[in-house]
């Protein structure tokens, strides 16, 4: 007979979402069961941003070290160890694991079930040797790397971003498809590590980013040796020697080959939603994830589904919003609705490329007519200090100055971000941006001068000259 379980509420999917629900219901004293079949932590720990930051940060010293003579420093020509290079990103996954740890969850009196889980009706779900029986389900299954239907890619050795960090060895010649985030991030990241790197791309690389910042992000990775070429396909694959593999291309100049020794596949991801039992329990889903309302509820009222799985935005950081979203549901009742305009997004590139709220297009479609701010990196102090000169933050804003968006690329722009997705979650003008007040020298100064120039054109209205004029005769 199977052990019988009553929780509140049961989450399947030990990701950031999953652990974040679990640790805010047991906070509050509420019985928790929590499942997951695979690693905890989910993707983003093990296969996705955490390992994927550190081998960033290691290429990253590395072709500092090439670029020293700009401040009087020799170049230098780093010898790299890839062994030590994996090393570095198992001890930084090695270090944060503890924290998404079955011990740690246990200790909080979460019931961690390592299990596959299934629905077997509307409100049970099998795990094991376990029957849940919750007033309450959460669907935090993440997803996968898709891979796409490629004729002959089944029958060759290709990593995704579960086992490319598995690679001790330096990839000689790496053959990326997909220009994406995750593309672009790993053919940058190898190509300061010593490989040669081709980026295969069936539309526009960074495609979902603004024209204009994903530019300077393009520009860079083709300055320093990685390939991208766009509007290009990839109709077959085929395994070349040994161990190397061959891609077949269709282009603007007609068809092609690219040779590599490896092959990432990064051309998106799909949501873990099959092998779920979710028919059994009248879950509605399809291909892209479960289908649900903007309170995150799914068509059985009964479960929610939150993060990839919801089938949104795939980022760690709106898994993590939409677990307070559920939480305040299903503890408070609270009536919380998912609102994608206050999500920020940010590619990892150097230089960094970040979003919050509308583009330039999507305002002008909405508002009609609107300003757009700017102001170049190159015209900041603290830039020019550290020779992070490229890039410019662009502010949308409407007519009354309220911001709409912004974007911004360039050193620290992920950081930079913050206070502009903060502005387009509380409706803020620019009016609030300029009357805070920003230390010097940094770099956030460059959006305080961006919303400066919003009043610039007040300054030229005669009648605006003539107030002054006028008030200057009382001393």
């Amino acid at each position: 007979m199977p052990i019988r379980l009553t929780p509140d509420i049961c989450v399947i999917g030990a990701g950031s979402g999953g652990l974040s629900v679990a640790a805010a219901a047991a906070a509050f004293g509420v019985e928790v069961v929590l499942i997951e079949k695979g690693k905890m932590g989910g993707d983003c720990l093990n296969y996705g941003c955490v390992p994927s930051k550190a081998l960033i940060a290691a290429a990253r010293h590395a072709h500092a070290m090439r670029h020293g003579s700009q401040f009087g420093i020799a170049d230098e020509e780093p010898q790299i160890a890839f062994r030590q290079v994996n090393r570095h990103v198992r001890k930084v996954i090695e270090a944060i694991a503890p924290n998404d740890s079955v011990e740690r969850f246990t200790a909080m009196g979460v019931r961690v079930i390592q299990e596959h889980a299934r629905f077997v009706d509307r409100r049970t779900v099998l795990a094991g040797d376990h029957e849940i029986r919750a007033r309450r389900f959460v669907v935090a299954t993440g997803s996968s790397p898709l891979v796409p239907p490629i004729e002959g890619l089944d029958g060759v050795d290709h990593l995704t971003n579960e086992t490319l960090f598995d690679l001790t060895a330096l990839p000689r010649r790496l053959v990326i498809i997909g220009g994406g985030p995750i593309g672009l991030e790993m053919a940058q990241a190898h190509r300061r590590l010593g490989s040669e790197v081709t980026v295969v791309e069936a539309m526009t690389a960074m495609g979902k980013d603004d024209p204009e910042l994903a530019a300077f992000v393009l520009r860079r990775l083709r300055e320093e040796g990685v390939v991208i070429r766009e509007q290009t396909k990839v109709v077959r694959v085929e395994r070349r020697g040994r161990s190397g593999v061959r891609v077949h291309v269709e282009g603007e100049g007609g068809a092609d080959t690219i040779d590599g020794s490896h092959l990432l596949v990064a051309a998106g991801r799909s949501a873990n939603v099959r092998d779920l039992g979710l028919d059994k329990a009248g879950i509605d889903f399809d291909r892209k994830g479960v289908k649900v309302t903007d309170r995150l509820r799914t068509t059985n009222r009964r479960v929610y589904a939150i993060g990839d799985a919801a089938g949104g935005l795939q980022f760690t950081h709106v898994a993590g919003y939409h677990a307070g979203l559920v939480v305040r549901a299903m503890l408070f009742r609270l009536p919380a609705r998912e609102n994608r305009r206050v999500i920020p997004w940010a590619t990892f590139t150097d230089p960094e490329l970040a979003t919050i709220g509308l583009s330039e297009d999507e305002a002008r479609k909405k508002h009609g007519r609107v300003s757009i701010l700017r102001w170049p990196y190159a015209e900041n102090d603290r830039a020019q200090a550290e020779r992070k000169t490229e890039g410019l933050i662009k502010i949308v804003t409407d007519r009354k100055g309220r911001i709409l968006g912004a974007g911004i690329v360039g050193a620290n722009a992920a950081e930079m971000i913050n206070l502009w997705a903060l502005a387009v979650a509380k409706n803020m003008t620019v009016r609030d941006v300029t009357g805070y007040v920003a230390p010097y020298p940094t770099m956030t100064e460059i959006g305080k001068r961006a919303a400066i120039t919003y009043f610039a054109p007040m300054a030229r209205k005669p009648g605006v000259r003539r107030l002054i004029r006028f008030l200057r005769l009382f001393g």
